[in-house]
């Protein structure tokens, strides 16, 4: 049997104000992962409709072991750094995919 599928999710809320930075660190990073990092299928970035300060980062990966070394690079720091910076507090969420639908 193959390995899973790998899916990250990112808990994240904002500095106050910190929105459109964010979102222009955002997208600078998901270009360079889309373009050059190996195992990358497909992130999204997502905000809490009611929650202003509160967002949501997914991205799915061919394994998840491909994220995992990509997060242990010097690259992957340099390049997550502006992005960081938003951040007031972020929990990190890293998942096998067992079963998926698709239509």
């Amino acid at each position: 049997m193959s390995e899973p599928k790998g899916r990250v999710v990112f808990l994240i809320d904002l500095k106050p104000g910190a929105e459109d930075a964010f979102l222009a660190a955002y997208e600078q990073i998901r270009h360079e992962v889309a373009s050059g990092v190996d195992g990358h299928l497909v992130d999204q970035v997502c905000r809490l409709r009611e929650g202003g300060e509160q967002w949501l980062i997914t991205s799915e990966w061919q394994r998840l072991e491909h994220f995992l070394d990509w997060e242990r690079s010097d690259e992957h720091r340099e390049l997550a750094k502006p992005l960081r910076d938003c951040i007031a507090s972020a929990r990190s969420l890293k998942f096998d995919v067992v079963e998926e639908t698709r239509s």
